[in-house]
């Protein structure tokens, strides 16, 4: 019986280089989320809302009811006015303290151009408080 040598392999070397793929994976995935979420982040309104059971109406002499009608016109109340009386009216609500809620009542047949210029007209009086006033839906 002869023994010989018995050839061996040599033993396989310790993997020293990291393997990258799984982590450009991760990588890949975290970007493709971003994306997505960073202009839903860009365009979100933070708002703090009030919690209340039901809505309450203001008090008639505390806010100032103005309207547009199909026509164009202005009005305060029930009554038309011109511009220069509108924006005089503005101004001297402005200087009360404290200042009254505008409610503002427009025809749906009225452009939104003109709805627009109103609500500039009462901010640059410095009302600052401006609701709607829409009919219910039945």
């Amino acid at each position: 019986m002869a023994f010989g040598r018995l050839e061996r392999s040599p033993t396989p070397q310790p993997m020293s280089d990291i393997n990258m793929t799984p982590l450009i994976d991760v990588m890949l995935v975290l970007l493709v989320i971003f994306m997505i979420a960073a202009p839903l982040m860009v365009s979100s309104l933070k708002m703090d809302l009030p919690k209340v059971a039901a809505a309450t109406s203001n008090d008639a002499e505390a806010a100032l009811a103005l309207g547009i009608t199909a026509d164009g016109r202005f009005h305060i109340g029930d009554r038309v006015v011109t511009d220069d009386e509108l924006v005089r009216t503005l101004k001297q609500a402005a200087a009360r303290q404290p200042q009254p809620d505008v409610l503002l009542r427009a025809d749906q047949r009225v452009p939104y151009g003109r709805v627009a210029e109103l609500i500039g007209r009462v901010q640059d009086a410095g009302l600052t408080h401006i609701g709607f006033i829409a009919q219910p839906a039945k």
